[in-house]
């Protein structure tokens, strides 16, 4: 191999070869763009839009291929990417303070100009300059949440790409150019509009099988006001107050709206006690959502209420281990909502609402049965039953229940905090890396080990948790404007463990990517009430 041969020279040795037209590639277990150097001998492997590696490219190709097209046709308009819904991406456009809401004539323009860009081909070209250089492009482009984040960051040399005369960076490769965007669709929606990363036949089979979510959309809304209250909306925001030492007071204005959230969802499930309903209190969520947090503070909460929370656990509800059903890899399916005894559980939930007493079972996970032994429950007329599991919004768990008697509680960490503009901290990002941090602590599985399985625990929550989400009474956004700050210090040693010659790096070092905008903030400075103590340890609640 001659020295400085791009990866894309590779291409035509292996066209024979590759069944796909790649989009980037793993060099020695990084993502990196096609156009990176080959300097020394390195192991490559390519990778196609429709992996999960790729699509995070194509997507983030489109955005910049979005941002290109906004300044185009409606100069001097700040774009504005919130977060993902819906398998799209929530965009505003903003003059100063005010939302620009955009009209059909609006969105045809933006969108006729994309794909004027993606026909003609262009470039993405990728470029290493002194920070203070960059820093002086992006002012001039009116960029101030890029410009803020690389003052707070104080690196050298800064990369960036260009297309067609604009800058802008992101925290991982681009497609090569605007020609591999081929599919894309843009939709109005509230007060902007939805982009997503496929052809306008996929776009539309997509949102009849998953609609924008109204209730999940006002939980987002709802966050980001209130990061716009604290004046932190983007990481530059927050190292700012980390440099100035005023997270002390961010912290509590936080963990204080936690605490206001759940004490809202705790009266109004004491309102509709006192009415009668609402006898079962059920609270699902995704994996390291704070569910378990969630539900010890909503007990508490509902005391206060005057309302007696008593408690038990859906996994003795488990079918004998034999019964399990087997995903397809033939192995235990314990996330399926069938390796519940359905039947059993609507009967013990039946006889509590009418009164009766009832023993409630014990699953031995050492066995792989249920075992019987007294343990006996009875509601009272101010007690509510609260249970916490993954299938707690699926009708089809409480299915003999009358849903009156059924309130559903949904905890996801919504995050709404931006690296930039145009740059958003994924929901499932923040998951995993609560994730990693919690296994490592209580059960010493390694961050290449939770990497691994974080694929199908993703498939589990796509089939069985994000369908349900609107089935919710109430919807508490579990994350904290703060966290990934405080977690730096506790995820980083972890991924720097992952073997470099292992395919896991690749999302390691993503991760560890992400953590590097971060100034870190000291642990000692979070109570031991809040939910991040789930996952760091120290909390006052028992697990």
């Amino acid at each position: 191999m001659l020295g400085g041969e791009r990866v894309a020279d590779l291409i035509p040795r292996l066209n024979a070869e590759l069944p796909f037209r790649p989009i980037c590639a793993y060099v020695n277990n990084k993502t990196e763009d096609l156009n990176f150097p080959l300097f020394s001998p390195k192991q490559v492997e390519f990778l196609p839009a429709e992996s999960d590696t790729g699509r995070r490219v194509y997507v983030r190709s489109l955005c910049m291929l979005l941002y290109k097209a906004v300044a185009g046709v409606m100069p001097g308009t700040t774009l504005k990417i919130d977060h993902s819904i819906a398998g799209g991406h929530y965009c505003r456009l903003m003059k100063g303070e005010e939302n620009i809401i955009p009209n059909e004539e609006d969105i045809s323009k933006i969108s006729e100009r994309m794909q004027s860009l993606v026909e003609s081909d262009i470039p993405f070209k990728r470029h290493e300059r002194l920070t203070k250089d960059v820093i002086e492009m992006y002012r001039e482009q009116g960029l101030e949440a890029k410009v803020k984040l690389l003052e707070t960051l104080h690196e050298l040399y800064t990369t960036y790409y260009n297309l067609a005369g604009i800058a802008d960076g992101f925290y991982g490769p681009l497609a090569p150019s605007t020609g591999f965007l081929r599919n894309f669709d843009i939709r109005p929606y509230k007060s902007g509009f939805l982009l997503f990363p496929y052809s306008t036949a996929e776009t539309d089979e997509r949102l009849k099988k998953n609609p924008p979510g109204e209730k999940m959309f006002k939980a987002f809304t709802d966050q980001l006001r209130f990061n716009y209250m604290i004046r932190v909306t983007n990481v530059g925001d927050l190292n700012e107050a980390v440099l100035a030492k005023k997270t002390a007071g961010l912290i509590n204005v936080a963990e204080a709206m936690h605490e206001k959230l759940i004490g809202d969802i705790a009266a109004d499930i004491a309102n509709r006690r006192k009415e009668g309903t609402a006898g079962i209190v059920l609270v699902a969520g995704p994996s390291s959502s704070g569910k378990t947090t969630s539900t010890k503070r909503l007990a508490i909460h509902l005391a206060t209420n005057l309302i007696v929370p008593k408690m038990i656990s859906l996994d003795d509800y488990f079918v004998d281990r034999e019964s399990t059903p087997r995903d397809e890899t033939g192995d235990f399916d314990f996330e399926s909502l069938y390796a519940l005894d359905l039947k059993r559980l609507n009967s013990d939930l039946q006889r509590l609402l009418a009164g009766e007493e009832v023993n409630i079972p014990t699953y031995s996970f050492e066995l792989g049965r249920r075992v019987e032994k007294p343990k006996p429950m009875r509601l009272e007329e101010n007690d509510v039953l609260l249970m916490e599991g993954i299938h707690g919004l699926n009708p089809e768990l409480t299915h003999a229940i009358n849903p009156d008697n059924v309130y559903k509680v949904y905890v996801s960490a919504l995050t709404t905090l931006k690296i930039d503009n145009h740059n958003w901290i994924s929901t499932s990002d923040n998951r995993l890396l609560r994730r990693i941090v919690r296994d490592y602590k209580y059960r010493r599985t390694s961050a290449l080990e939770s990497i691994r399985r974080w694929p199908s625990v993703r498939r589990g929550e796509e089939k069985w948790i994000f369908p349900f989400s609107e089935n919710a009474d109430a919807t508490f956004n579990s994350s904290l404007i703060f966290e990934l700050g405080v977690m730096k210090e506790y995820a980083l040693p972890l991924l720097r463990e992952v073997p470099r010659d292992n395919v896991a790096y690749a999302q390691a070092y993503r991760l560890m990517k992400l953590l590097s905008y971060f100034e870190p903030i000291p642990a000692d400075q979070i109570p031991s009430t809040s939910l991040l103590r789930e996952f760091l340890g120290g909390s006052s609640f028992e697990y």
